[in-house]
């Protein structure tokens, strides 16, 4: 027991130094692996400055695309507003045209009733004077009626008479009586006339009318599309100008209608008499 002891205690020194080499061993190897790791502060702060920097120039890149987008589509809208609003302003030519044409046709329709009408009054104005008495024979009813038929003829031939009025004079119908004088005949057939100038008038009236409603309609739908055409192109503009440089739409410049078109012309119809 004393030999064990004493073998113990002349080992602890030994063992001491054995266990201080180790730890300054270890010591020396911590060390140096701490000089070696960089310092966890200035990798954070770069990899933090990096990745902002990224993620304001992927806002930018972004916002820039949402912007040309936009633009791009004010664009387009504004170029085929303008293209429609060309296309009304045609049609609104086309139709004013036309209205002017009716308006022709009144007239012409009118100036035909009023010679009508004199022609009329002037054939009335015979039936003051008495009718010359003729022999009531068969061979006068037929000269009568012979003389109703070409007269009603002619009247049609120069389109003075319309087909059914013909077929009633040779029908003898509608108050066309082949047994009166030829000078009452006369009175009948120019009052007939007249009548038909006077109704071709009023239906003339009438497509003037519809086609001034009609032009109106168009003027109003152009002068409509030419303020969309307007305010789509000024946003277009405005659009282009948030843009930032470098940044335009790449479908060339915009349609210039920076100045508002005129008011479309507004338009009465003459009333014929």
């Amino acid at each position: 027991m004393e030999n064990l002891m004493y073998f113990f205690l002349l080992d602890i020194p030994r063992a001491a130094m054995i266990w201080s080499a180790l730890i300054v061993v270890a010591l020396a190897a911590m060390a140096a692996l701490i000089a070696r790791r960089p310092r966890p502060e200035a990798v954070d702060a770069g990899d933090v400055l990096r990745g902002a920097q990224g993620g304001r120039l992927r806002a930018a890149v972004a916002g820039r695309a949402r912007l040309t987008a936009e633009a791009e589509e004010l664009a387009r809208y504004a170029e085929e507003v303008g293209v429609a609003a060309t296309r009304a302003a045609e049609t609104a030519r086309r139709r004013r045209e036309e209205w002017l044409a009716s308006q022709d046709e009144v007239e012409e329709a009118w100036k035909a009733y009023e010679a009508a009408d004199a022609d009329a009054r002037r054939v009335a104005a015979t039936t003051y004077l008495p009718v010359p008495r003729t022999p009531r024979t068969p061979a006068e009813y037929a000269d009568r009626e012979r003389y109703l038929h070409r007269a009603a003829l002619s009247a049609c031939g120069r389109q003075e008479l319309s087909v059914w009025e013909l077929s009633n004079a040779l029908a003898h119908r509608n108050g066309w009586d082949p047994r009166r004088h030829p000078v009452e005949q006369e009175v009948v057939l120019r009052r007939a006339v007249r009548d038909g100038r006077l109704a071709a008038q009023r239906r003339a009236a009438e497509r003037e009318r519809a086609a001034w409603h009609t032009a109106e309609a168009a003027a109003v739908a152009a002068q409509s599309l030419r303020d969309e055409a307007f305010a789509a192109t000024e946003r277009a503009r405005q659009a282009a100008h948030l843009l930032p440089p470098g940044g335009g739409t790449g479908n060339g410049p915009t349609r210039d209608v920076s100045r508002r078109p005129q008011q479309a012309a507004r338009w009465r119809a003459a009333r014929a008499g």
